[in-house]
């Protein structure tokens, strides 16, 4: 549990969207986190865990990867383990990007967007995308490392015309 002295620990992110109407083509939203380090915390950042991939110390994992939207609950989830992250990262960003199969899409034609940021059954933060409608990437979490080690997390709502994973990933950090 995080409290004024232990900050956050461990956290999850649920992502979620209604399917595509039928016979439209699916949509597909993605869950993108980016590390950062001390020695470039708003630069380029040393790993990005997006769809299939985790960590490469196993601490952020991207647990469930959905294409389309179907199904019960949430569509996407990842693990955030701030506490097992090596010294030298002091940033962890999280945000979504909308997969452009066809055409472009906006957070504005998602049918019922939304993430939650988590620790334990604590709910640290929710998000529509409601302010965001002309974005096609957004970031919403910023978790940053404070004196003494302490993982404290802000939303932190910026929206982006980028939805390449690498290149949302270059561009999350600088803000």
């Amino acid at each position: 549990m995080s409290n004024l002295n232990k900050g956050v620990s461990k956290a999850e992110v649920t992502l979620k969207w209604d399917p595509s109407p039928l016979g439209q083509p699916a949509h597909d939203l993605d869950l993108v986190a980016g590390t950062f380090t001390s020695d470039d915390p708003r630069g380029n950042p040393a790993y990005l865990v997006f769809f299939g991939s985790r960590s490469p110390d196993g601490t952020i994992t991207l647990n469930r990867d959905s294409k389309d939207g179907v199904g019960f609950g949430t569509d996407e989830d990842m693990t955030l383990e701030l506490d097992r992250l090596g010294d030298s990262f002091t940033r962890v960003v999280v945000g979504v990007a909308i997969q452009q199969r066809d055409g472009e899409l906006t957070f504005g034609e998602i049918t019922n967007p939304s993430v939650r940021v988590l620790e334990g059954y604590n709910e640290l933060a929710a998000y529509d995308f409601a302010d965001v409608p002309e974005a096609t990437a957004a970031t919403f979490a910023e978790f940053s490392r404070e004196p003494g080690g302490v993982w404290v997390f802000r939303p932190a709502v910026h929206a982006f015309d980028d939805t390449d994973p690498q290149s949302f990933g270059r561009l999350m950090g600088r803000v």
